[in-house]
């Protein structure tokens, strides 16, 4: 029995496959002979000589018209795709609502919450900081960690690439058993220039103002324009004037390496520690240590005030940081 079904499942494979039985009048045709190179007539003097004139004027052609004309489709490729994307940001923009309208989807409940209670909630004066430091907290941490590790990650970068130039530029070790270059200096190519007595003069006289001015807007971001942001800007500003006037090893006997990843990771996790506490309290209807003060005053805002302090170390550090390291190869 099992003879018989391998046999009919056999046939039924070569017949499915195209190898059953033929029948015996079909006509199998021959089948072509290969195609062999010596079969092939071979090429006359005369199309041989044409086709290889033909091709040299052709390469000729490509390199004196090739790049001019891929230059003059590109541009126009390029010119296409500007005012395509041009006409579709204006047909956007066509459709957008008109500014100010009541009845633009922007203008909805959250925005009244902010507006007419916003005050009262976060104790600030500066409704934008109260947004951006208390009800979206944990966005501008997000932010601030990332401006923390793109600084990290750069330092890193530079020093393992510094340390392989070092040591192929010089491999042999002196007597000590240390290269000679690990322990010589970086190259400050501000102090290679000559002195700059009106530079160093006017620096004098700026960076203490522009301190003093960097202090105030991040102290009063909860009151006025301004917090961590720009005043962390404003004082990097002044670290970048000092370098530049006095050169790098004044600014490195007190904010170096060692310094910007303390303070900015001590920043960090006072952030993070700080609105965890204020976001468990929140959401659990808890209340809150932390005093909110009395709108106007310094001392109000609740956690706005040393979160906007956080902020303001890590964006001058960072700022200062990505400064140095492209200019000198190490804060």
């Amino acid at each position: 029995m099992n003879e018989e079904i391998k046999l009919i499942w056999q046939k039924f494979f070569n017949w499915v496959s195209g190898n059953g039985p033929r029948p015996e009048n079909e006509v199998i045709p021959p089948e072509p002979p290969p195609d062999l190179p010596f079969t092939q007539k071979p090429k006359d003097k005369y199309t041989r000589f044409h086709e290889a004139t033909l091709k040299e004027r052709y390469n000729q052609w490509l390199e004196i018209h090739g790049l001019h004309i891929f230059s003059l489709i590109y541009s126009g490729l390029s010119v296409l795709t500007c005012i395509v994307i041009v006409c579709l940001l204006l047909a956007t923009v066509a459709e957008l609502p008109p500014f100010g309208d009541e009845k633009n989807p922007a203008n909805n409940e959250v925005i009244r919450r902010y507006v007419e209670h916003g005050g009262h909630e976060t104790g600030a004066q500066n409704i934008v900081a109260g947004l951006i430091l208390d009800y979206r907290a944990f966005d501008t941490f997000g932010e601030s960690a990332v401006l923390f590790t793109a600084a990290v990650s750069v330092l890193m970068i530079l020093g393992v690439s510094r340390r392989n130039n070092i040591e192929e530029s010089s491999p042999d070790l002196n007597e000590s058993g240390q290269n000679f270059l690990e322990r010589a200096p970086p190259v400050n190519f501000h102090e290679i220039r000559q002195d700059d007595s009106i530079l160093r003069a006017v620096a004098s006289l700026s960076i203490p103002a522009i301190l003093l001015m960097g202090c105030v807007v991040v102290i009063n971001g909860h009151l006025t324009p301004g917090g961590g942001f720009s005043g962390g800007a404003i004082l990097s500003t002044a670290l970048i004037l000092c370098a530049n006037a006095f050169g790098f090893e004044r600014v490195h006997k007190f904010f170096n390496e060692r310094t910007f990843i303390i303070s900015s990771s001590t920043a960090l996790m006072i952030y993070a520690l700080s609105k965890g506490y204020s976001f468990f309290t929140g959401a659990n209807h808890f209340h809150s240590i932390i005093p909110k003060g009395t709108i106007g005053n310094i001392l109000s805002g609740g956690l706005i005030l040393p979160l906007n302090i956080c902020v303001g170390l890590i964006v001058a550090g960072t700022l200062y940081g990505f400064y140095a390291l492209f200019s000198r190869g190490d804060i």
